[in-house]
């Protein structure tokens, strides 16, 4: 019984890794929408409003803003890590 969880682990290991990595996704876009934005309404989340929101990610919008740049390097963090596993599943992952 235990050797086919650990084999069914191994095989879906790449789904189980984007899963957990996915699953705070939408909190932490929210929450660094928020500060882009200048909101706090919940329907930021469903705008598609991604120009700013990519300057912000790439730029220094507020730069003045001590909590806005310290979400927006968790974000960059957080993002690129989902970048490595993208890429490692593309070039490694079976």
């Amino acid at each position: 019984m235990l050797i086919k969880i650990i084999d069914l682990i191994k095989d879906n290991l790449w789904l189980i890794l984007f899963t957990v990595w996915g699953l705070p996704l939408g909190y932490f876009r929210s929450k660094f929408r928020k500060l882009v934005y200048k909101t706090d309404s919940w329907v930021i989340n469903i705008k598609p409003f991604f120009i700013k929101e990519t300057k912000a990610l790439f730029y220094s919008l507020y730069p003045e803003d001590p909590e806005y740049i310290r979400i927006r390097n968790f974000y960059r963090i957080y993002l690129g890590i989902y970048f490595v596993l993208f890429f490692s599943w593309l070039f490694l992952g079976s």
